[in-house]
């Protein structure tokens, strides 16, 4: 008996702690994108604002763009992606941007179109195909392009002695 009662007093223990385990979300493969696309728009939105306005000039030769071109790419490739996906065709204009604080607010409101475009996503309307693109794959294609943008950004900060938000702890 005292075996039964120890046995039913550990189950009773341990169902809690079993039963932690985080049940999926409700759109997987959104969830998966969202996250990816989370980091690097913080490493982006970072990188912009901690890069001295006088580095914004800054380009490594001649025949690269200076920071400031290359964070407006950024901008306006979201602009044009993430209005797509959410049905709109919409164009930025981050590349006439000459300031700082120009630039930021032209990056922002690009980030807060993906964020409304990824509001809008589901796992089933992720699968919607539009001009030969899925909705999910046109949001994959943008994450890859930060990622790749990202990149440059992060390599002119180190250039000019600026620790790139993804380097610092």
């Amino acid at each position: 008996m005292k075996v039964l009662a120890t046995a039913l007093l550990f189950a009773s223990l341990a169902a809690p702690c079993m039963a932690q385990d985080k049940a999926a979300p409700a759109n997987p493969l959104v969830a998966e994108a969202r996250a990816r696309y989370n980091g690097v728009k913080n490493n982006i939105l970072k990188a912009a604002e901690s890069m001295p306005e006088e580095n914004y000039s800054f380009s490594p030769s001649k025949d690269e763009r200076p920071f400031i071109a290359v964070a407006a790419h950024v901008a306006d490739a979201q602009t044009g992606t993430c209005s797509a996906v959410k049905g709109e065709t919409k164009r930025g204009d981050a590349g006439t941007k000459k300031t700082k604080a120009e630039l930021l607010e032209a990056l922002k409101a690009s980030f807060d179109l993906c964020d409304a475009a990824f509001d809008a996503l589901t796992d089933a309307s992720a699968t919607a195909i539009n001009n030969n693109r899925s909705n999910l794959g046109r949001m994959w294609g943008n994450i890859g392009h930060d990622m790749e943008q990202y990149a440059i950004l992060a390599a002119y900060m180190r250039q000019k002695g600026v620790k790139p938000p993804s380097a610092q702890n």
